[in-house]
Order: structure tokens, then C-alpha cells, then sequence
């Protein structure tokens, strides 16, 4: 399946758009401002004047980390809700084969664009979004399960955009469950409380997608090291190392060995391949399936951003807080 995506990239491009060095300076620009924030906020912990035992620093890192992953995510869902009003119809990482929207229904694609740029914003800024992230949750999942899997499936498994977003769709559904428990208060109803049930499931969300994503690369090893840029030498033993380091990241996961210092340096790849990898094809070809480079780089943000909180947190003690 990743195979016939990197033999599309590679062979089917069209020329870079004239727009591109725009498109890079947004895109680069917000990447440099997420991480001079996170540079701040860690070097704030080692220039406050407080006693800085070992414990009080390990708890600001922890706090700094989660606040790094919750801004990368929330910048993926804003992301995402933005480029509904730059490209057609409804983006196929939310539902699939909706691009095309009569004119009298158009208000429903506006409609999921500012309600993805509303969730994102509150995420980023910490602000009132416990039950919203639940509720996000809740919904990717029930579009992966309602939307994304049944055309899927009716498609057929050598379709490999809808295998693609059908991973993606499912590791933010797992984002949400995890950021809806980062020091959630106590549900103010049943519904609510039932709900937060389903949170500790996010990490294994994501873990899945992992899974699929390393089966892809060794299945599909010589159309996806088509995706390594070419000033990289040796592309089939970099995708190799990146279905390891996928494989070993899903495994910590359910297995709970190690998950933290893991996870942690899986942030750290997805993050090296957001800079050399998706933003590299996004600047060059900002066009190419309306959008979808740009996708590429906001999800693997989103991603990084997971890794980064379940490095920093244990999700059975933060549902058993909220159950509480």
C-alpha cells in the first residue's frame, strides 16, 4: 500500500508551485515559534531561582513536555480545520470522498473547519479542553469505524490513501482520549464520566498505527524509500530503521517496557522526519492531492506531540484521578 504511495510521489509530481517559498515560510515559521517555546519553557526550569532539587526539576520538564505535546497536537487539529478553507470540500482525513460538496451544502465544510480550528485553539492555549477533547475523541473514532473503514473496505486493501488516513484518523482519535486526561477535573455528569471509560485506550490507538505504519514500511520497502528526499543516500536502509523504530514504539507501548525513554525518542524521529521528510515535499509541492503534503507535515506533528505525552505521563493513573 505505501508502496503505491511512494511510486505516486516519486513519478507523479507535478513541478514545484510558484507559491512554495510562501507556503514555507508559514509552515517554517510556525515550527520555529512551537520550538522556541518548548526552548523557553525547559530553560525556564533551569534559570528559575527556586531550590531546584531533582524532583521539583523532573515535575517541570514532565509539565513542559505534556504543554509541548498538547501544542504540537492542538497545531495539527487547527491545521487541519484551516486548510478546509484553502482547499475544495471536506479533507479526506475527516471523512473520505467528500471533496466534492454542493454549493447548498458548503456551510456543513465550513462548519467542520471552524469547529477543528476552535478545538485546536483551545488546546493550544490550555484552555477549557477536557470535554471537547473527549468529545473529539469520541467522534474521530466513530469516523474511522462509520466513515473511514467501510469505504475502505469496499474499496479494496491496494488503495492506499484511504489505508493512510484511516491510521491517521485513528491516532487522533487516541491524541484526543490522551489530552483529554492531562490533569482533567472531575466529570461534572454520568455521560461525561462514562466517556472518560474510553480514555485509556488513546495510547494503544496510537500504538496500532504505529504498528501498521512499520508493517508498511518493511512490506512496502522499495515504493516507500521512493519517499526518502534524494539528498539523503542509502533511502531503503532509512526506511528499514524507520519501520524499527515504528515497530519498537508500538511494542513499549502495549507492553509498557521502557515506554517512556522509547516513546520519548520516537518524538525525536518524528520530529527529524517532520523537518527533513514532510515539510521538505510540503515546500516543494504545496499542491499535489490539494493539500495533502501539508496533511503530511500538521499529522506528523500531531504525532510527535503523542509521543512526547505518553513519554510524560501514566494514563492509568490519570483515568484513575478522574474516575475518583
Amino acid at each position: 500500500m505505501l508502496a503505491d504511495v511512494g511510486v505516486q510521489l516519486s513519478k507523479n509530481l507535478p513541478p514545484a508551485d510558484s507559491n512554495s517559498i510562501c507556503w514555507f515560510l508559514l509552515a517554517f515559521a510556525g515550527l520555529l515559534v512551537c520550538a522556541a517555546l518548548s526552548q523557553t519553557l525547559i530553560c525556564h526550569v533551569f534559570k528559575s531561582k527556586a531550590p531546584q532539587t531533582i524532583s521539583k526539576l523532573n515535575i517541570q520538564i514532565v509539565k513542559h513536555l505534556l504543554a509541548t505535546g498538547r501544542i504540537f497536537f492542538g497545531i495539527c487539529i487547527t491545521g487541519i480545520g484551516v486548510l478546509h478553507f484553502l482547499f475544495p470540500g471536506i479533507r479526506p482525513i475527516i471523512i473520505p470522498d467528500l471533496t466534492n460538496v454542493a454549493a447548498g451544502l458548503y456551510w456543513i465544510v465550513y462548519l467542520t473547519a471552524l469547529i477543528l480550528i476552535i478545538t485546536g485553539l483551545l488546546i493550544v492555549i490550555g484552555k477549557k479542553f477536557h470535554t471537547i477533547s473527549l468529545i473529539m475523541g469520541v467522534i474521530f473514532l466513530a469516523l474511522l469505524l462509520f466513515a473511514h473503514l467501510p469505504v475502505f473496505l469496499s474499496a479494496g486493501p491496494k488503495n492506499s490513501d484511504l489505508w493512510v488516513n484511516l491510521n491517521k484518523v485513528l491516532a487522533l482519535s487516541g491524541g484526543f482520549f490522551l489530552i483529554s486526561t492531562i490533569n482533567a477535573p472531575k466529570p461534572g455528569n454520568r455521560i461525561l464520566l462514562s466517556l472518560y471509560k474510553l480514555a485509556p485506550i488513546g495510547s494503544y490507538l496510537f500504538a496500532i498505527m504505529l504498528y501498521n505504519f512499520s508493517v508498511g514500511h518493511f512490506a512496502g520497502l522499495n515504493g516507500v524509500s521512493t519517499l526518502v528526499p534524494k539528498y539523503l543516500p542509502f533511502p531503503q536502509f532509512w526506511t528499514i530503521m524507520g519501520g524499527i523504530a515504528l515497530m519498537g514504539s508500538a511494542i513499549s507501548i502495549f507492553t509498557r517496557i521502557k515506554t517512556e525513554k522509547i516513546t520519548l525518542l520516537l518524538a525525536g524521529v518524528l520530529f527529524i522526519w517532520l523537518l527533513s521528510l514532510h515539510l521538505y515535499y510540503a515546500v516543494r509541492f504545496p499542491q499535489w492531492k490539494e493539500g495533502e503534503n501539508f496533511i503530511g507535515v500538521i499529522t506528523c506533528m500531531a504525532f510527535c506531540g503523542i509521543a512526547l505525552m505518553i513519554s510524560q505521563r501514566k494514563p492509568e493513573h490519570t483515568s484513575r484521578k478522574v474516575a475518583s
